[in-house]
């Protein structure tokens, strides 16, 4: 089912993603939903064929992120590439991307906030490689093998590194699309990143599967004992992993301590858990005030940090600077997240956010009945003669995948068709967008000063006040396909 407002980029969605109209998910047992988030999170199908070359971005603050482009391991990724690249127009019936150019799209990944590479992901990375795309996966800093080079890791809904991220990928490829697709709570920095940089992100499009929307309400539910340890198992592994690093602006014992994901998220980013803790430890316990180093930094970066270069007060203030969807009205790109109802890592279908859905037009919500958490697994068809169809063949049984493949190229048709029109968009968005980011200076410039977050609950339930009341100076692609 997908839920949206009802405009031309909606109906050309339902007319030209076959996929999004018509899932057909496995039942029961394969579509057992925790069999389908096991499965996603541990099996591997294609750990033998995939490789990365890593690349390390400096930050501003002096953090470090890595970006592992993947490569090319069977002739059928360098075929479809090239396929691709003698393409000059782009046809209705293709596989990959084919807006704005004709040279290969970037897809951009970001994982589960925890960090690390899911055979999920692997999955998804074959299966753009094979459509024409070039794939790069986002590492946080202190994640996926990343080395931490400052005593700070990333708030839940903190977009600075992608930003700086997303600005490097396009200076690679500064001819090609750029779309993203986060991989559940990775979704709480893709979401915050679209909502900060509104019209002047890179990205033609994003998806989000299985997303985490609401971040308080789901770091205060509780999660099933299997899944709740292994979050924390992954948390605590990344800060153990650089506790000498910590010890002197963090009680890393304490921390550690934690059993819930909440406890230990309030305890690593908040004062007041942080004071809590000292006041009944020592005053020789190596933990420092933070009144001139916050977070172990040097002094001299905390401007490129703002307010995050010191902890959040209490647990709703951290929220206030961290939702997801805190600037949800000023999103530019369409997006769509992908959810199912039996999802045993999110609360209950009954809590999405479905006003900001019917509401806003550039948000889609594709929600199901079975799928697990990052699981979607397809029903098995026989092919007519009794072979396995090519999506087995290939090793692709994950309907999410082919969904947001397939979405991001009818995103594509649908803005191609709208530039050639001559209704809007496209082009003059897009040079408008590089033109804002230009004037920045990509990596050293200090951040733009934001007008103070909230979640804006309010904002959210209203019926499509947020999605109407713009400026006239940004409406122009908005109105391209509201009309």
């Amino acid at each position: 089912m997908l839920i949206c407002k009802t405009t031309a980029l909606a109906r050309y969605m339902l007319q030209h993603c076959g996929s999004l109209a018509r899932p057909r998910l496995a039942y029961w047992p394969r579509g057992d939903p925790h069999l389908q988030t096991l499965s996603s999170m541990l099996c591997e199908q294609h750990g033998d064929t995939l490789q990365f070359t890593r690349d390390h971005l400096l930050l501003r603050d002096g953090g470090v992120v890595a970006v592992d482009w993947a490569v090319e391991t069977r002739p059928g990724e360098a075929a479809g590439r090239k396929r691709w690249e003698g393409r000059k127009e782009h046809q209705s019936g293709g596989k990959a991307l084919g807006c704005f150019t004709t040279t290969p799209p970037v897809l951009l990944i970001i994982p589960q906030s925890w960090g690390g590479m899911t055979a999920h992901l692997r999955v998804l990375c074959h299966q753009a490689m094979r459509q024409g795309f070039y794939v790069v996966v986002f590492h946080a800093r202190g994640t996926g093998g990343c080395p931490l080079t400052t005593a700070r890791l990333t708030e839940f809904g903190d977009p600075a590194d992608l930003e700086q991220t997303v600005a490097y990928v396009h200076s690679r490829h500064p001819s090609s699309a750029l779309v993203a697709v986060s991989e559940g709570s990775g979704s709480g920095i893709l979401l915050s990143y679209l909502g900060e940089s509104g019209s002047s992100s890179y990205l033609t499009a994003a998806a989000a599967i299985s997303p985490v929307l609401l971040g308080q309400l789901w770091f205060e539910t509780a999660l099933p004992p299997i899944y709740r340890c292994w979050g924390l198992f992954q948390r605590k592994m990344q800060l153990s992993r650089y506790a000498s690093s910590f010890r002197g602006v963090l009680d890393v014992n304490q921390v550690l301590k934690c059993s819930t994901l909440r406890d230990f998220e309030e305890t690593l980013f908040c004062s007041s858990a942080q004071l809590h803790h000292r006041a009944s430890r020592p005053l020789n316990s190596g933990l420092s005030s933070g009144s001139h180093s916050p977070h172990g930094l040097a002094p001299s970066v905390p401007w490129a940090l703002g307010e995050r270069a010191y902890p959040a007060q209490d647990w709703d203030s951290y929220w206030e600077r961290n939702e997801p969807l805190r600037d949800a009205d000023e999103v530019a790109v369409p997006v769509l997240c992908i959810c199912s109802r039996d999802d045993p890592l999110l609360p209950p279908a009954s809590t999405l956010p479905l006003p900001l859905f019917q509401s806003n037009p550039y948000f889609l919500l594709a929600l199901t009945n079975r799928g697990g958490h990052c699981g979607f697994t397809l029903e098995h068809r026989q092919g007519r003669e009794g072979g396995r169809t090519e999506k087995e063949e290939v090793g692709d049984d994950n309907w999410s995948h082919i969904a947001v493949l397939e979405y991001f190229r009818v995103v594509a048709d649908f803005l191609k068709g709208e530039e050639s029109d001559g209704t809007s968009l496209g082009g003059t968005l897009r040079e408008h967008s590089q033109a804002v980011q230009r004037s920045r200076s990509s990596i050293m410039a200090p951040p733009r000063r934001r007008r103070a977050t909230m979640m804006r609950r309010q904002r959210l339930e209203a019926s499509e006040q947020s999605s109407e009341d713009t400026e006239e100076g940004n409406f122009t692609w908005k109105r391209s396909y509201t009309r």
